[in-house]
C-alpha cells in the first residue's frame, strides 16, 4: 500500500515537473513518427504547436495548434521537438530557415531525428552560441512504438537538460536513457540500427531456408524463438506473413521502418565507422543488400520486406 502511494506521488510530481518545464512546446515534422509523438504530447501538455510542410499532416495532431510557418512554431516556446528525415534538413531548418533565431533564449531543442553525430555536435555548438540548449534524442521502436508510446529514446547532451526534459520524453517512450555528451544518443541509435539491419537479414534468410526446405513457418518460428537464433526481428517483428497480426509483414510490408531509411541509417553507421576506424563488414554487406532492394522497387516497404526479396516469386 505504501509503495503504491509513493509511486502515485512520484508520478504526480513528474507530471507537474513536466508541465512546469514546458508551458509551451513546439513540434516540427509531423510524419509517420512525428504524428504519434506530437499527439502524445498534445494529450499531456496544455500548449503544443505543430508545423509540417503538409498542413493536412499537421492538422492530424488533435489538440495542437497548427502553425503556418517555422518561425511561428519556434516563437515563445520552452521546448522545440524536431522529427525530420535527415541531417541536411535538420540543419537547414534550424540554421538557414531561422528557427534558432526565432527561439527564445535558453529554450531547449530536442532533435529526435536520426542524423550524423558530427552534424548534431555542430548544432549543439551553434545552439550554445545562440544561448540555446540542444539534445540529440533519436528514437527506436518504429511506428508501432510511436503509436503506443513505447519508444526507446536515447539522449545525448548536457545531463541537466536531460533531467529537465525526461518526464516529457516519457510521454512518448517507455524507456528513456541518457547516453552521455552531445552525439552519444545518435551513436547508440546508429549502433542499434546496424544490428537490426543485419539481424533482419539473418532471420529472413533462416526462415526462408527452413520454409523452402519444407518446414511449417509457425513451427520454425517457435523453434527459433526458443533457441539461440532468437532476436527482436524473430520474436517481435517477424518478416514472415501470418506469424503476428500487427506487423508490416502482415500488411504487404506497408508502414514501419522503410528500406530507404534503413539505407540512410546504415550509411550513417559506415560513416561513423570510418571516422572511428572501426571495421563493420556485415554492416557494409547489409547496406548493399538493402540498396539492392531499393533498385528492385522495395524502397518504400518496411525493413522486413527483405524476406520477400530473398524469397522471390512463389
Amino acid at each position: 500500500m505504501f509503495k503504491s502511494a509513493l509511486k502515485l506521488i512520484q508520478c504526480s510530481l513528474e507530471t507537474e515537473l513536466a508541465r512546469r518545464n514546458a508551458s509551451t512546446v513546439g513540434f516540427i515534422g509531423i510524419g509517420n513518427m512525428g504524428t504519434h509523438m506530437a499527439s502524445h504530447l498534445a494529450k499531456k501538455i496544455d500548449k503544443v504547436k505543430v508545423f509540417d510542410i503538409s498542413a493536412e499532416a499537421a492538422r492530424s495532431v488533435k489538440g495542437a495548434h497548427v502553425c503556418s510557418s517555422l518561425e511561428e512554431t519556434a516563437s515563445n516556446v520552452d521546448v522545440l521537438f524536431l522529427s525530420l528525415p535527415n541531417g541536411d534538413i535538420v540543419k537547414d531548418t534550424l540554421v538557414n530557415k531561422g528557427v534558432m533565431k526565432a527561439l527564445p533564449k535558453k529554450s531547449l531543442i530536442v532533435d529526435t531525428s536520426t542524423i550524423d553525430p558530427k552534424v548534431s555536435k555542430e548544432l549543439f555548438r551553434l545552439a550554445e552560441e545562440n544561448s540555446l540548449r540542444f539534445l540529440d534524442s533519436p528514437v527506436s521502436g518504429g511506428v508501432t512504438g510511436a503509436e503506443a508510446a513505447t519508444l526507446a529514446i536515447m539522449v545525448g547532451g548536457n545531463k541537466t537538460d536531460f533531467d529537465s526534459i525526461k518526464p516529457i520524453l516519457h510521454y512518448m517512450g517507455a524507456r528513456v536513457v541518457y547516453c552521455g555528451s552531445s552525439g552519444s544518443g545518435l551513436i547508440a541509435k546508429i549502433a542499434n540500427n546496424l544490428i537490426l539491419g543485419i539481424s533482419m537479414i539473418g532471420v529472413s534468410e533462416g526462415m526462408n531456408l527452413g520454409i523452402k526446405a519444407g518446414l511449417d513457418p509457425k513451427v520454425l518460428h517457435d523453434v527459433i524463438n526458443s533457441s539461440t537464433g532468437r532476436c527482436w526481428s524473430s520474436d517481435t517483428y517477424s518478416p514472415v506473413p501470418n506469424i503476428f497480426p500487427n506487423v508490416p509483414s502482415n500488411n504487404d510490408y506497408k508502414g514501419g521502418y522503410n528500406i530507404k531509411l534503413v539505407v540512410k541509417d546504415l550509411a550513417l553507421a559506415e560513416t561513423t565507422a570510418v571516422n572511428c576506424e572501426v571495421p563493420v563488414p556485415l554492416g557494409a554487406t547489409a547496406h548493399q543488400i538493402y540498396r539492392a532492394l531499393i533498385s528492385n522497387g522495395y524502397g518504400d516497404k518496411d525493413i522486413a520486406a527483405v524476406y520477400k526479396f530473398l524469397k522471390g516469386a512463389d
